[in-house]
């Protein structure tokens, strides 16, 4: 009796399915095969029914199209008032998402679920308002026609010749709590249409010859009501999960065929293809390996092989299962997906072994509708057809077979020898149980034959050596008649068991070893950040458990295949195969229909829009390389394989677009920037060279107008020289000069640059002594400066006060974990400040502390100067200092002044001055 306890992670998931739908709102849509059938008639009556249940109902959007009857629906239902979207010079009314989620009904009523938004929307499909107000936990009543289902968009162009360009997903249509269908035959339709219920006079005209020809509307139906069908019986498939229902409900006409290792399962298998074609029905055709059938699949491999092959190229859905008999095999893959007919085989000549495979099937469910296929006996048989009766063990051969019969005659041996000495102080009770323990050893290690020869040897062994009179077969009692009966009974039950429990571990062991295998996989790829990564663990993956060679090529950026994976081609690895693998999303060479002479096989690493590489393999071993199970594992690796690559694939993509977007984004803000700021004084240029170029001046004022020419000129050049600098930096292009400098010097010269805009600003500067000298690169730090001093003055007015110090102090390198002397420049002033919570925002590209002000600049003079910083190996920071002003501290590491350093010429020379 099979245990029917649900696993823990089918109770997660149920929890979790249970949590998600106590969260959300509940959807339900009224689904039609064509406009007219009714769909918002029926979902306007329904809405009427929950309002007078008291319900809070809301109209978010219905169309009439200028159905009376169904505008009657509307009156005493509250309707949102749509939102106004200006499109192409016209005023167009749309559905007011924000609106429905401020007034949160109980249910709102969404029409025409496949709508596409006017642009400016927020979500560009009406389908996505919705899914966005079931995860806000309203619930909604919606319409949709079967022709905009994305699967079936095709289909429909086929029927009808209309290409429909709005469309929804299939996965948010079956996500649906409720479908109900709304259904009419196609001659009532095209009554409602000729009575003008659909479209007005004009349009049903023109209507009647296109899209709503009879036929049209007879498929779109089909079309509706299959898809209500498949939705029907999904939720009956989980209704049956979630209460544990192993009994078969036959609402469907699948069918289940159970082959045998026999050639002539082809005849079964058409047979079964052409009733399930009259059906129009899944079918499905397995194998079961039982304890007894190893050998003969083993010598039947290629007749089970070629069986599900023609299976497969049918359309069935092939699989080889294990269990301990045929008939529990095929009753329990029956009942896991709910199939109502076995066919199996009924041959001439072995009417017992097939009625003894009825009466067990029966035996164990009543209610599977059994069908035997007559198949004809063929006069000539192969030499693989030989059919081993499970008893005879003459002809049972194998390495490990040869070794059991070595160990059961070694077995009983030992227990005859250790015991025929002492059996007048041994039981004989006690020699049949250690007799039975070699039993249960040989069977359980060495399987079914070598156990029945163990145990027809203990019972000859027991009956000559033990049995008066000895070394005879007579007996001296004729009880021990029944005691042998008895031993050899209970040792080939013992046999049975210990078989079976065998089997069952070996299954369970290779199914265990094929989910490490795939999970390492999955854990090697789910680490893997590079295609060198993934196609390096998929080799090892590929060669160690399927492949004794693996190749993978992939397109360059020029499109051209690259071996991948190997740095030698082996010689029967064929670069016209894999083109054409990688051009049709095809396998093809070994195992395949197309170029199966190959001696590799090929298979596409394709996502569903393109193929990404292609794997070519030399099997390990040709002959199991068909089987089903192989083929399953080998579809599992490369559906993984194909999936990491992807995941690469679409991060560089996005990689990439990020960069396109930030480069845009950068290049847009430095030409808005430049634009804005190189404007100001170019207009200031101009109107002064006008005024020198125009005007009888005197001497003063062309001096004055020369002044400002020089001023608004520089301001030209320092916007230009942070660009440069900024390039610079960003491309790797600035190289440090350190040398041992004047700090006051530097200072002083941007002091005298920049002394025409410091009006009555007054600059104090305090340089100790053991900071007049500093190591670092003359040209960056007075850049720096620079980019200080001219922040300083843009935000302080004109009386302010700028004081520069410089120190040299002890600072915390977070690296070695102790204190360390560096120098530390400050520049401070008592403007404004800076604004509350932009103390590091303001070091950002093109940011600006103060936006209401008239000063212009790119915002990059900050930012380039902490990049200047960081460049010399030190750090810019900034704060507010009380009562009010702005502090920027440079901190640079120190460098100790040596002996040398004091004689070099650029340092006598910078003291002598």
């Amino acid at each position: 009796m099979s245990d029917q306890r649900p696993s823990p992670e089918d109770l997660l998931q149920q929890i979790k399915q249970q949590e998600d739908t106590l969260s959300k709102g509940k959807l339900k849509i009224f689904f039609g095969s064509s406009a007219g059938v009714g769909k918002t008639y029926d979902m306007l009556s329904a809405a009427q029914r929950d309002q007078d249940h008291g319900l809070n109902v809301l109209v978010g959007i219905v169309e009439t199209h200028g159905r009376s009857e169904t505008a009657a629906l509307l009156d005493g239902l509250p309707i949102l008032p749509l939102r106004q979207f200006e499109y192409r010079g016209q005023i167009l009314a749309e559905f007011d998402i924000d609106g429905a989620l401020a007034r949160c009904p109980d249910i709102l009523l969404v029409d025409e679920l496949a709508h596409s938004n006017v642009p400016g929307s927020r979500h560009p499909k009406r389908w996505h308002d919705v899914n966005e107000l079931l995860k806000a936990g309203i619930s909604v009543y919606t319409t949709v026609n079967v022709q905009h289902l994305e699967s079936l968009n095709d289909v429909v162009n086929q029927i009808t010749g209309v290409v429909v360009q709005e469309t929804i997903p299939d996965w948010f249509f079956d996500q649906a709590n409720e479908v109900v269908l709304v259904d009419l035959p196609a001659d009532e339709l095209l009554a409602r249409l000729h009575e003008g219920k659909v479209y007005i006079p004009s349009q049903a005209k023109h209507a009647i010859k296109n899209f709503f020809r009879k036929g049209n509307l007879i498929a779109l139906r089909e079309l509706a009501l299959r898809r209500t069908a498949d939705l029907v019986d999904a939720d009956m498939r989980d209704y049956r999960n979630q209460s544990r229902i192993s009994s078969i409900w036959n609402t469907t006409d699948q069918l289940l065929v159970g082959i045998s290792t026999r050639e002539h399962s082809e005849r079964l298998i058409r047979h079964a293809a052409r009733l399930a074609s009259s059906l129009h029905s899944q079918w499905y055709v397995i194998y079961v390996e039982t304890p007894r059938s190893p050998y003969k699949l083993s010598q039947n491999k290629q007749n089970v092989l070629e069986a599900l092959r023609l299976a497969d190229e049918l359309g069935a859905k092939t699989e080889i299962i294990s269990a301990i008999t045929v008939a529990e095999g095929l009753v329990s893959y029956a009942h896991q997906f709910n199939i109502g007919r076995i066919i199996i085989g009924q041959n001439q000549g072995k009417s017992y072994y097939n009625g003894s495979l009825v009466k067990q099937i029966s035996a164990q469910d009543l209610n599977l509708d059994l069908i035997l296929v007559n198949q004809t006996k063929k006069k000539k048989k192969l030499t693989g057809e030989r059919q081993i009766p499970f008893w005879n063990i003459s002809d049972l051969s194998s390495t490990d077979n040869r070794t059991g019969y070595l160990m059961a005659v070694l077995g009983c041996t030992l227990v005859t020898v250790s015991l025929v000495a002492l059996t007048r102080w041994f039981d004989l009770a006690n020699v049949v149980m250690l007799y039975l323990l070699v039993i249960v050893f040989i069977s359980v290690r060495f399987g079914r034959a070598p156990g029945i020869f163990a145990a027809l040897l203990s019972v000859i062994s027991f009956d000559l050596f033990f049995v008066e009179p000895k070394l005879s077969f007579s007996v001296s009692d004729v009880q021990y008649l029944v005691t042998f009966a008895v031993m050899l009974v209970v040792s080939l039950i013992i046999n049975n068991l210990a078989v079976g429990l065998r089997f069952q571990a070996q299954s369970a062991r290779k199914r265990e070893q094929q989910a490490i295998s795939m999970s390492h996989l999955a854990q090697n790829l789910s680490a893997a950040r590079k295609n060198d990564e993934i196609i390096s663990q998929s080799v090892v993956w590929l060669t160690k458990h399927i492949a004794s060679k693996a190749i993978i090529a992939m397109p360059n950026a020029d499109g051209k295949l690259n071996i991948v994976s190997e740095t030698s081609v082996p010689s029967d690895f064929n670069w016209n195969v894999t083109h054409w693998v990688f051009n049709h999303n095809e396998s093809a060479g070994l195992a395949t229909h197309t170029l199966p002479a190959n001696a590799m096989h090929y298979r596409a690493l394709a996502t569903s829009s393109h193929v990404l590489a292609v794997l070519a393999l030399r099997p390990t071993d040709s002959d199991n390389f068909n089987q089903p199970e192989q083929q399953r594992t080998l579809d599992v690796a490369i559906a993984q394989i194909t999936l990491a690559l992807e995941r690469v694939h679409y991060a560089k993509v996005a990689q990439n677009a990020l960069i396109r977007v930030e480069s845009e984004r950068l290049r847009g803000s430095l030409l808005s920037a430049l634009s804005h700021d190189i404007r100001t004084p170019i207009t200031v240029l101009s109107g002064l060279a006008t005024s020198l170029a125009t005007q009888n001046l005197k001497i003063d004022e062309q001096k004055q107008l020369a002044v400002d020419i020089e001023q608004q000129a520089n301001v030209i050049q320092r916007l230009v020289i942070n660009i440069l600098d900024y390039v610079a930096l960003q491309s790797g292009g600035m190289k440090l000069n350190k040398q041992w400098v004047s700090l006051e010097e530097i200072i002083g010269s941007n002091i005298r640059q920049l002394e025409p805009y410091l009006q009555n600003r007054q600059i104090k500067i305090d340089i100790p002594h053991e900071v007049d000298f500093i190591y670092t690169d003359e040209l960056i730090l007075s850049r720096i400066l620079n980019n200080l001093l001219t922040n300083a003055i843009n935000y302080t007015p004109d009386n302010a006060t700028i004081d520069i110090q410089a120190t040299l102090d002890q600072q915390q390198n977070s690296q070695r974990n102790q204190k360390s002397l560096c120098y530390q420049i400050t520049v401070t002033d008592n403007g404004k400040g800076l604004p509350t919570g932009m103390e590091e925002q303001i070091f950002e590209r093109f940011t600006r502390g103060d936006t209401e002000s008239s000063t212009t600049g790119l915002g990059l003079g900050l930012a380039l100067s902490r990049d200047l910083v960081k460049h010399l190996g030190g750090t810019l920071s900034a704060n507010n200092v009380q009562p009010h002003g702005a502090q920027f501290v440079i901190v640079l590491p120190w460098e100790p002044l040596t002996e040398k350093d004091m004689f070099t010429d650029k340092f006598i020379s910078r003291t002598s001055e």
